[in-house]
């Protein structure tokens, strides 16, 4: 539905917004994406997961394993200190950026 670069230029931002509560898996955070877009935002595992990998190589989140019963073994993230600034800075870049979008675009006659 959306271009493959815009989706690219939000992924860290979303993945961030999504760990800002609370630790989350990674076929977790993919479901919310898809969830909270009403369908309209689906990242597969090749784009989610090299990207969970990088944020985590800068330690903007921070993995572990976690083990429950009855359940198989899944790798949690969390938002670490530095992803807390980063997701602060990418959310007033992006809310920047869209205000920007919409002055050119004007209001809607819709």
């Amino acid at each position: 539905m959306f271009s493959p670069e815009l989706k690219k230029g939000s992924i860290e931002l979303l993945t961030l917004s999504l760990l800002r509560d609370r630790p989350r898996h990674g076929y977790e955070i993919g479901k919310l994406m898809e969830l909270g877009s009403g369908g309209r935002l689906r990242f597969t595992v090749s784009a989610l997961y090299p990207t969970l990998y990088r944020m985590e190589k800068k330690e903007w989140i921070k993995g572990r394993w976690v083990e429950k019963e009855g359940q198989r073994r899944r790798y949690y993230y969390r938002l670490m200190p530095k992803g807390k600034a980063v997701l602060f800075e990418q959310r007033r870049n992006w809310q920047d950026y869209v205000a920007a979008i919409n002055q050119i675009l004007g209001p809607s006659h819709a």
